[in-house]
């Protein structure tokens, strides 16, 4: 409940992050796993999650009681000699609230679950009161001690993937209550005070559970018209929505989104492969053995805030859809190589793996047009990630009037293997070139010598084009987080079929 934001421009960022904390809907967790039972990702909120944000919660809840409510309270009382008083109290501010002794837990198949003691609430009220013929108004301020709230937050799924909650709960209950009038006949209502504090303590606790109530019904809102597919670029979108309620036990939440990159104005389903298999829910306690397929140990020596199981299809269906959309197309021409490189695109520089080209066209600038014959794939093993591309490869002849004559296309299929680094808010890592084949398909300039043309190019690769592709990795890339979320000391780890990455959080506004 204490996601709800105050107003929609003061405190929306903070509601964002507790929202995030919730519900983890992070945007670079996706895959491509069958949309109908089989999650793109797994993650899993622990108990040092709710901890972590249990003061951002608390704040929220405070900025959003901390102002004029509604109250319209009215009343009357018989007094044996001054006769009936009747009395009027349209809205409350609230001044201060104090939470001294609060915890967030999750509450078993339902959400998180607020407990709140010996808080403190101070408030004041106008009022309006007639008392036989004489009509009087003023002001009263109120001071309750020992405070006490209990509230439930239900999450789930609606049905069309947006996340849904409710108010599963809530009871409030304060006992010393202190009130003081101000204006007109403050005197009398002063010494009637005593007669008015058990109904006004009644209707406050009430109230403050209505007021809980609608922040909720707002937050519902919010959510039911929350995007849940993010656009990437021009070609890819990622669909993020929920696949079904969240589990809850009293130990952790469990979330599964569907987490399929799909092209963009069309949502084409990839072919159907074997899903990696994730578990429905982590153990009662972390860090402990982890039912397989995930690791038999945590990748940290405690309980992390947060647990991420990414599958292997994640790239496989970024693959599917780029490939899909012919976005894995590149063209190089005679001036985009390095001058250190040792095949340059010019017919003078090809002539040992074939001659009548340049017998042909002598000394002529080269353009070679590489492309994705069929889709790449990729696989997560314990010791990397190992990828396959397939790819073709047509050279061009360039003549002096631009015209472009084509010479030979080959087929350049390759093996690589990565490894993802993670640091703060940053993701990397480093690739390798361990294999490369190189076969020719057709040629209009006689036989090309592909098994030379081949050790050329793993040599160039090698010495040119990895380096700057780890170059580039090594950089990485920012991942795409709420504002002043963190992540802290975040450790990644392979495994068979997925990447797990177990990490805390942190938070500077």
């Amino acid at each position: 409940m204490s996601s709800v934001p105050a107003s929609k421009s003061q405190d929306q960022p903070r509601g964002t992050v507790w929202l995030c904390l919730l519900l983890l809907l992070l945007p670079i967790c996706v895959s491509a796993t069958s949309p109908s039972t089989n999650p793109g990702i797994k993650a899993w909120l622990t108990r040092r999650t709710l901890e972590f944000g249990r003061s951002f919660g608390l704040e929220l809840l405070q900025s959003m009681l901390q102002k004029e409510h509604e109250l319209n309270l009215t009343g009357s009382y018989n007094t044996p000699l001054l006769g009936t008083l009747t009395y009027t109290v349209p809205r409350i501010h609230i001044h201060e609230l104090q939470m001294n002794e609060s915890t967030l837990d999750f509450a078993e198949d339902v959400g998180v679950r607020l407990m709140v003691q010996r808080a403190r609430i101070q408030l004041s009220a106008d009022w309006a009161a007639q008392l036989g013929a004489i009509q009087d108004s003023g002001s009263v301020q109120l001071r309750m001690q020992d405070l006490a709230v209990a509230a439930v937050l239900g999450v789930s799924e609606d049905g069309s993937g947006h996340p849904t909650v409710w108010n599963a709960g809530c009871d409030t209950r304060g006992t010393d209550l202190h009130m003081e009038f101000h204006r007109g006949y403050s005197w009398l209502y002063n010494l009637l005070a005593p007669l008015l504090q058990r109904t006004l303590r009644q209707q406050l606790n009430k109230e403050l559970c209505l007021v809980l109530q609608r922040g909720i019904d707002r937050l519902d809102a919010v959510l039911k018209h929350m995007k849940v597919s993010t656009q990437l670029d021009t070609f890819a979108a990622i669909d993020h929505s929920l696949l079904g309620p969240p589990a809850f036990t009293d130990e952790y939440g469990d979330f599964a989104l569907k987490g399929e990159i799909f092209r963009v104005g069309s949502y084409q389903q990839r072919p159907s492969a074997l899903p990696v298999g994730l578990p429905v829910a982590l153990p009662m306690a972390l860090p402990v053995a982890l039912p397989t397929p995930l690791p038999m140990t945590l990748p940290t020596a405690h309980e992390p805030m947060l647990l991420l199981a990414v599958t292997e299809l994640v790239a496989n269906s970024a693959a599917f859809t780029y490939f899909t959309a012919g976005a894995l197309h590149r063209t190089f021409s005679s001036d985009m190589l390095p001058r250190r490189f040792p095949l340059q695109l010019r017919t003078k520089s090809m002539e040992v793996f074939s001659p009548q080209l340049q017998e042909r066209y002598p000394d002529q600038p080269m353009e070679l047009h590489l492309w994705a014959r069929q889709q790449p794939l990729l696989s997560c093993h314990p010791d990397a990630l190992h990828g396959t591309l397939f790819s073709s490869a047509e050279a061009f002849v360039v003549l002096p009037n631009a015209t472009r004559v084509p010479a030979f296309l080959l087929n350049i299929d390759a093996n690589v293997t990565g490894k993802p680094t993670i640091t703060r808010n940053r993701l990397g890592g480093t690739v390798r070139l361990t294999g490369l084949h190189v076969t020719q398909v057709a040629s209009n300039v006689g036989p090309v010598e592909v098994k030379r043309l081949e050790t050329v190019l793993k040599f160039g690769l090698w010495l040119f084009g990895v380096p700057q592709a780890n170059k580039w990795l090594r950089a990485g890339i920012p991942l795409p987080l709420p504002h002043g979320l963190s992540l802290l000391r975040p450790q990644l780890s392979l495994q068979q079929g997925f990447v797990l990455i177990a990490t805390d959080l942190q938070y500077d506004p």
